[in-house]
C-alpha cells in the first residue's frame, strides 16, 4: 500500500468540486475562513476554478471536472487534496481523470458521500491510501471542534489513536452561521451487533457510503477483488454507511456486494450512523436488516460509529491497517504501523 507523504508547513491543499458545487453565500464565507485558518497554520489553500459554482447538481460537466481534479495533482505546490462536496454525479468524471498522474504522484484525497467512487477507485485500483473524512467546510468552523482537528492530525501524520465523540448532528439544515459547528443533537452510542459487552476487531480498512458502491460495483472502477486477495492475510475491515436506504434497498446492496465474493476476507463491518433510513414501507430496524445479511460470516460487528453523514466523524484511511474497539456506547480507532499486523 502506498501512503501518501504527510502534510508539512508550506504544503499546499487543494480544493476541488468532483460532484456538486459550493454556491451558498454562507458556505462560501466558510471555506474562506477555512482557507484562511489553514493558511495562518502554513498550509495554503487553493481552490479549483469551479468550487464555488453549481447547476444541476454539478459544479461543471464531467470533462472539466476530471481535468480540474487531474491539474490538482500535477501542481507540485499541492500535496493534499479535499473535496467541496458529496452529490450524486462523480462518476461523470471519473473517465476523465489523469489516473496515470495521480499514480505517479500520490497525494492524499479526501471526502465521503458521493467521492467513494475517487477514492474507491484510487486505493482498490491504484494501490493507494485516501481519506474518507470530512470536506472542506469543516475547516471553516471557528473555534475548530475535536474531530477537525483530528482530521488534520491524520492528513500531517501526528494523529494515529482517535476516541468516539460525545454527541452528534442528527440530520442537516440550512446553514445561517458561517462559523458553526456541528450541533450536538443526540449523545454517541456505539452498539455492539451481537450485544457484546466489548469488542476489539483489526484488519486493513476499506468502504464508503453503500449508495454509492451499489452503483460502483462491476463497473471498471471496481478493484474490490484485487484488493481484497491482496490484502487477505491482514483480513479486510469493511466500514460502509448510507445516505438514503430502506430495508429492502439495503438488504439487496449486502445480498449483492456478497454475491461478488467481496466479503470473503472480512475480519469484521464498521457501520456510521444512518443518514436518511426509510421504515415507510417495512418497520425492519437498520440493526436488524444488516445482520440478516452478514451473521452468516461470524465476525464482529459494530454500528453507529462516528463515520460519515451524521457528524462529527473519524477519517477513515482506506488502505490502512487499523484496529477498532468498542465497549460501553463508545470506542477508539486506532491506526497500526504496518509491521504490527
Amino acid at each position: 500500500m502506498i501512503f501518501p507523504k504527510f502534510l508539512q508547513p508550506g504544503d499546499g491543499i487543494g480544493v476541488a468540486a468532483p460532484s456538486r458545487g459550493i454556491n451558498d453565500e454562507t458556505d462560501i464565507l466558510r471555506f474562506r475562513r477555512g482557507a484562511k485558518t489553514l493558511g495562518s497554520m502554513g498550509y495554503p489553500v487553493t481552490f479549483t476554478d469551479h468550487v464555488f459554482t453549481d447547476e444541476n447538481g454539478r459544479s461543471a460537466d464531467g470533462p472539466v471536472r476530471g481535468r480540474e481534479m487531474s491539474g490538482l495533482f500535477a501542481n507540485p505546490q499541492i500535496h493534499a487534496v479535499i473535496s467541496a462536496a458529496g452529490g450524486d454525479f462523480l462518476v461523470e468524471m471519473l473517465p476523465w481523470c489523469d489516473f496515470d498522474a495521480i499514480q505517479k504522484n500520490p497525494k492524499w484525497v479526501q471526502g465521503y458521500s458521493d467521492n467513494t467512487s475517487l477514492l474507491y477507485y484510487i486505493t482498490t485500483k491504484l494501490d493507494i491510501a485516501t481519506v474518507y473524512g470530512c470536506h472542506f467546510g469543516d475547516f471553516g468552523m471557528e473555534p475548530w471542534q475535536k474531530s477537525v482537528h483530528d482530521a488534520l492530525s491524520v492528513l500531517t501524520g501526528r494523529g494515529r489513536a482517535f476516541s468516539g465523540y460525545e454527541f452528534y448532528q442528527d440530520g442537516f439544515s440550512a446553514r445561517t452561521d458561517s462559523a458553526a459547528g456541528y450541533r450536538r443533537d443526540r449523545r454517541v452510542k456505539w452498539v455492539n451487533g451481537r450485544d457484546e459487552d466489548a469488542v476489539t476487531v483489526q484488519g486493513r480498512l476499506i468502504g464508503g457510503c453503500l449508495d454509492v458502491l451499489g452503483f460502483l460495483c462491476g463497473t471498471p472502477y471496481d478493484g474490490t477483488l484485487d484488493f481484497t486477495e491482496k490484502y487477505r492475510e491482514d483480513g479486510i475491515l469493511w466500514y460502509l454507511e448510507s445516505f438514503s436506504t430502506n430495508p429492502e434497498e439495503l438488504q439487496m446492496k449486502l445480498w449483492q456486494f456478497k454475491q461478488l465474493g467481496w466479503f470473503e476476507q472480512a475480519s469484521g463491518f464498521l457501520f456510521g450512523r444512518p443518514c436518511m433510513y426509510n421504515t415507510e414501507y417495512s418497520d425492519v430496524p437498520y440493526r436488524d436488516a444488516v445482520m440478516s445479511m452478514l451473521e452468516e460470516y461470524r465476525v464482529p460487528v459494530i454500528f453507529d460509529m462516528d463515520i460519515g453523514h451524521k457528524g462529527p466523524q473519524f477519517s477513515m484511511i482506506n488502505g490502512a491497517l487499523a484496529r477498532v474497539e468498542s465497549k460501553n456506547g463508545t470506542g477508539s480507532l486506532t491506526y497500526l504501523p504496518e509491521k504490527d499486523v
